[in-house]
């Protein structure tokens, strides 16, 4: 019995002193090898973020959409041919035409100064209507045409001009004329 605990304390003995250099080693070259995954790391963190903020910045500038006034727009013209716009103003009365199947032109105004708007599609807002009284807001968005000082739209938007006063079941108009509202349910008409 005692011959097999001197083998085994020599066989620890040989084991401990062969993994001894081979363990130093291993801790030698630990160090070194974080280090290079961790520039590695850092290289390929910074070369995300690079990506990403050139997306951005290339890429929404192509989105990206002015919003002005008519006016400003019209005094601005020469710098923001080609630019996507998002233009505010006001429908100038009697210049809404059908010019053909499912094509519009329009005029619209601020502070005096007016911007002729083109406008093909077939569809145009409900609330986008030529009132000879005026007052209808109208929001465009599009593009100012090269060469020209007209305005391509691709979107057209009206607010309501009017006010429904419940109570009464009368449309308010912009010029303060009241006129009876249509097609008012019974349910909703004063003591029913």
């Amino acid at each position: 019995m005692s011959d097999l605990n001197e083998e085994l304390s020599k066989a620890l003995k040989d084991t401990e002193e062969v993994a001894a250099p081979a363990r130093e080693a291993s801790l030698e070259t630990l160090p070194k090898a974080k280090k290079k995954t961790n520039l590695g790391l850092l290289a390929g963190l910074l070369a995300v973020a690079a990506g990403v903020v050139a997306l951005f910045l290339v890429g929404f500038k192509e989105a990206a959409i002015y919003a002005m006034p008519t006016d400003e727009v019209v005094a601005k013209a020469e710098t923001l041919k080609g630019k996507r716009l998002r233009v505010d103003g006001l429908l100038v009365p009697g210049t809404l035409k059908e010019v053909k199947s499912c094509e519009y032109h329009f005029t619209m105004q601020k502070n005096d100064k007016e911007l002729p708007v083109r406008y093909a599609k077939c569809v145009l807002p409900d609330t986008f209507r030529d009132r000879p009284e005026g007052g209808v807001e109208v929001t465009v968005e599009g593009e100012l045409t090269k060469g020209q000082t007209s305005f391509e739209a691709n979107l057209v938007m009206a607010k309501c001009a009017s006010k429904y006063d419940p109570s009464t079941h009368e449309m308010v108009m912009p010029d303060g004329t009241r006129t009876k509202a249509e097609n008012v349910p019974a349910s909703m008409k004063s003591g029913q």
